[in-house]
């Protein structure tokens, strides 16, 4: 046995079991008890190696016991990291930590893990993960360990220390050509889905724009009063109609940046579609009765619930499937499909970034400034031209 001082730490190293074990003395406890740290080895220099770093953590105040491991980190993580975001987003990180990170680093000691462990975890996803979703791993590692660092559970983040690497590619997104848009509005015609599919097919708005649409945000010009009203108050017996494009069903509903928010005028088949889908909607608030919520919703479920996107997914896939497309198109799709139809179309780039909300910061600006936001129209009248009122209805 050989006495050891680290730091102003008294200790000993002694053989045993075929090894060596370390032990520091830690002074008493509140309640009289002696504290040592013990750490173990095969040479007496890895357990001096891991004395010297318990010593390290222990002037830094790390506070967090031997035995935590990355998988107790992630979950920490999971359960307090991610307050204020969406439920969506809170279901993506947890399926993917508890699927690639905690299965393969999980069982390893925080204080343990190294850099060189974090890039191999990675190389092994980067054959069957595409390069978005080992971002997407990684930066759960990130910002894991960085509350673990912040509650003084660990000294350093190593998995900052570690670059991405590449991994699979990814499904490229794809735009339906103007014929199979047009066929896709056919046969949505029969889906509860149909008034979703054309604004989003006519208008480019996001997927979680067009499940947050508010019909007190549908508005309708009225000549009389020579403003925009609610198509609720004002009816649809009017000439022009617009959408405001306010909220998202992201964390707070706000939309992705502010550039996003933006008011567009409605092609005449968006709001002959929407027509239709208003009085659908009162048939099912009539069937409902009592158990009717009204949340205001424009695309909500037949007792007013939101949307969830996975069932709007499935939708989607089986009106495409109907189309003669296959089953392989996703709702976020339309949005560059109409991007495509507009430049097609003769749109200039600089008003297809208006429409999809990527405009200017002087234009944003500009929008913020005006009480009543002013309408972006080039949109409508392309696809009142491409498509026409009555073309697929």
């Amino acid at each position: 046995m050989s006495k050891i001082l680290i730091g102003k730490y008294e200790g000993t190293v002694y053989p045993e079991k075929g090894g060596y074990t370390g032990a520091l003395a830690l002074g008493f406890g509140p309640e009289g008890k002696r504290r040592r740290i013990k750490r173990k080895g095969r040479t007496k220099a890895q357990v001096l190696d891991k004395l010297k770093q318990v010593v390290e953590e222990l002037e830094a105040g790390v506070k967090a016991p031997a035995t935590y491991t990355v998988g107790d980190c992630v979950e920490d993580w999971l359960a307090k990291g991610l307050k204020g975001l969406d439920d969506d987003t809170v279901g993506n990180y947890g399926s993917l930590a508890r699927k690639h990170v905690i299965p393969l680093l999980g069982k390893a000691k925080l204080a343990d893990l190294r850099a060189d462990d974090v890039d191999e975890w990675l190389d092994g996803l980067s054959g069957t993960l595409s390069t978005r979703s080992l971002r997407l791993v990684h930066a759960i590692l990130k910002r894991a360990i960085r509350q673990a660092q912040a509650r003084d559970m660990v000294m350093r983040n190593v998995a900052e220390l570690v670059k991405t690497p590449r991994g699979t590619a990814g499904r490229p997104s794809r735009a339906l050509t103007l014929e199979q848009a047009r066929v896709v509005l056919e046969a949505a015609q029969s889906s509860r889905l149909h008034a979703y599919v054309v604004v989003s097919l006519l208008t480019g708005v996001r997927t979680e724009e067009a499940r947050a649409l508010q019909w007190a945000h549908v508005v309708a010009w009225s000549d009389e009063t020579a403003e925009w009203r609610p198509v609720v108050k004002a009816g649809f017996d009017r000439d022009r109609f617009a959408v405001y494009v306010w909220r998202s069903v992201r964390a707070h509903g706000d939309t992705k940046t502010e550039k996003s928010r933006r008011t567009l005028e409605l092609p005449l088949q968006a709001v002959d579609a929407l027509r239709r889908h208003h009085a659908l909607q009162a048939s099912d608030r009539l069937k409902a009765g009592p158990a009717w919520q009204e949340t205001g919703l424009v695309f909500c479920s037949t007792t007013g619930k939101p949307l969830d996107a996975a069932n709007v997914r499935r939708g989607f896939r089986l009106v495409t499937k109907k189309a003669g497309i296959g089953e392989t198109w996703s709702p976020r799709e339309l949005r560059h499909s109409f991007v495509s139809i507009m430049s097609d179309g003769g749109v200039p780039i600089e008003a297809i970034a208006d429409l999809c909300g990527h405009s200017s910061p002087a234009v944003t600006g500009e929008v913020y400034r005006h009480q009543l936001r002013p309408v972006i129209t080039r949109g409508a009248e392309v696809a009142d031209v491409v498509f026409g009122p009555g073309k697929s209805a």
